[in-house]
């Protein structure tokens, strides 16, 4: 094998456009923003039922099946009904409900179960949610389509 012919590769271009971070600014910070309020909104959530070494992690398991099923009300809001403003879905998609639902601490609570001597509770629940995060998107989807259908004229 041999390295390739270097006078065949094309020249840097001296007219590429960098990106405009600053343009990118209003996106950033509603992100950061939403985020906070998402992520503060869970950890309320998880003080208030804590998971136990061993057993079920149900807070972990409905703060994301729920942001889900807001997820899929919200795509259908702001796709067939509003014209929503630019930052919306940045700030309530991505950053709220990207900082609510919490598919990072999913897979810790799998690690735990099985490290602690729980793998077949670790599979069920890894299961589990996959099912029912899936399914709950996929229902509120359908279920605010069928209900924004019928109240059209």
């Amino acid at each position: 094998m041999t390295a390739p012919d270097t006078e065949s590769l094309p020249a840097p271009s001296r007219t590429a456009r960098r990106p405009d971070v600053r343009g990118q600014a209003p996106v950033v910070a509603v992100v950061a923003l939403g985020g906070a309020l998402g992520a503060t909104a869970r950890y309320a959530l998880f003080l208030g039922w804590p998971a136990h070494t061993g057993q079920f992690p149900w807070a972990t398991f409905w703060t994301n099946v729920v942001g889900c099923a807001v997820i899929g009300v919200f795509m259908v809001v702001i796709t067939d009904v509003w014209a929503a403003h630019h930052l919306v879905r940045p700030f309530f998609g991505t950053g709220v409900l990207g900082g609510f639902t919490t598919f990072s601490t999913y897979t810790v609570d799998i690690q735990k179960l099985v490290d602690s001597g729980h793998p077949r509770t670790g599979l069920a629940y890894l299961a589990a949610t996959l099912l029912a995060a899936l399914t709950a998107v996929w229902l509120a989807a359908a279920a605010t389509r069928s209900v924004l259908k019928g109240r059209q004229p």
